[in-house]
């Protein structure tokens, strides 16, 4: 018997270590793309003349600073049980409402370990879930207390077809255990297979909602400021309508009227610094350089697999940022480098209590396991990259993270069973 079960058991043991070294963090820190070139220095008129992406040499990184001066980070599960955590949202009564892909609203009871997660009614029914779509990110309202308004953005289908990506607004019931719907905010954001939906929606300085979308692996989409994929969207929150101080408010084209910044792959991370109003951005890349972006109004951001519509398909092949096909294109301010992360979410750390911390970008990250924690300078540049011990591996897949009311960084897990809500705090 004993060696009838040596081979069967001998497997699972192996299978067990391929999941949880698929799941391990590891300490890379990426790297700092060359900064962009003097206009001296390019050819005029903003497209290189005869090149394509894919043979275009690019200005060579260097090495992230590593932060190494990094205080202990204290890790308590707030509560388990949900499926594909997206994003969170806090409510003024020390609840939290956790947005889950496959197609759930989750009410946890509060922000500390032992917190009950109850489901809230909602209809769902139109939603497309497959691949990277589903229920998606969402944005409680500044004015929840009296309006108990909140949006999400999900891929929606007609007859089981997809149809397209679209903002939602809800209202929570009195009693927290329902939602109804109140309008769509917003439609028309394209779809293809589920793949590069996006879509992480979050309140600028001014009130306004910026949403980053995905290119959903349509190589013609980033570069077309027409289509509302692989982009930054602004738009007010109330009345959907995109805002007259937009780049392209001007625009006889009401979708390119939405766009703040374009040429992006596949945007699921949006943060505003406190106190300089600045937006910061996580974009996946493809088997390469995920990138974080500080975002320019009316920035082109370089990423085109179309090759300038010279080639069909989805040609992943090209750089994240083609400043050959695109001298005036943004570059990062940092990218992964020759390995992808699958960086997710982004979110600053507030408050004292974070010590040489504070003001740090939190990114999350799928494929990576791990938090990394990016120092800015005074200019919005990377100063150095901190990856904490506490964060890096144990946990699986991360992917929402947002300041909570009480001073700690509130995470998701995305391991597919059993999910987690994560409270992250300094040690004492």
């Amino acid at each position: 018997m004993r060696s009838r079960l040596t081979a069967p058991v001998a497997v699972l043991a192996l299978l067990a270590a391929a999941a949880l070294g698929a799941c391990s963090g590891d300490d890379s820190v990426g790297e700092v793309p060359a900064p962009a070139p003097s206009r001296a220095s390019t050819a005029s008129g903003g497209t290189a003349s005869g090149s394509t992406a894919s043979g275009s040499t690019e200005p060579s990184p260097s090495p992230a600073p590593r932060n190494t001066d990094v205080p202990g980070l204290a890790v308590e599960v707030v509560t388990g049980g949900l499926q594909h955590g997206w994003d969170i949202g806090f409510l003024p009564d020390g609840k939290v409402l956790v947005t889950e892909r496959p197609g759930r609203i989750s009410l946890v009871s509060g922000l500390r370990k032992g917190a009950a997660r109850s489901t809230v009614r909602a209809d769902l029914s139109d939603l497309f879930v497959q691949s990277e779509g589903g229920l998606m990110g969402m944005v409680v309202h500044p004015d929840f207390a009296t309006s108990r308004e909140f949006t999400t953005c999900q891929t929606h289908q007609e007859g089981g077809d997809p149809e397209d990506i679209r903002l939602v607004t809800w209202r929570l019931a009195d009693d927290e255990r329902s939602a109804q719907r109140v309008k769509t905010l917003l439609s028309g954001l394209p779809i293809s297979t589920g793949r590069h939906s996006g879509c992480r929606p979050e309140i600028a300085a001014d009130g306004a909602l910026l949403v980053g979308t995905g290119d959903t692996a349509q190589g013609n989409i980033p570069q077309d400021r027409t289509i509302l994929g692989g982009k930054v969207l602004r738009l007010d929150l109330k009345t959907g309508d995109p805002l007259p101080d937009n780049p392209f408010a001007s625009s006889s084209n009401r979708r390119e009227r939405y766009v703040l910044s374009y040429g992006h792959r596949n945007v699921q991370g949006v943060a505003v610094q406190p106190g300089t109003g600045a937006v910061y951005t996580a974009e996946h890349g493809p088997t390469f350089n995920d990138e974080v972006n500080r975002i320019r109004a009316g920035a082109n951001y370089g990423w085109d697999p179309s090759q300038g519509g010279t080639v069909g398909g989805y040609d992943e092949s090209v750089p994240m940022t083609d400043r050959t096909r695109f001298p005036d294109a943004v570059p990062a301010i940092w990218q992964s480098g020759k390995t992808t992360q699958a960086v997710c979410a982004a979110e600053f750390l507030e408050g004292s209590q974070w010590g040489g911390l504070e003001g740090a970008l939190v990114v999350t990250a799928l494929k990576g396991a791990k938090l990394l924690l990016l120092t800015l300078a005074p200019d919005g540049t990377l100063a150095k990259v901190a990856v904490p011990k506490a964060t890096n591996g144990p946990y699986g897949r991360l992917r929402a993270a947002r300041m909570g009311p009480d001073g700690a960084l509130y995470v998701t897990t995305t391991n597919g069973d059993d999910d987690k809500l994560l409270r992250v705090s300094p040690k004492p």
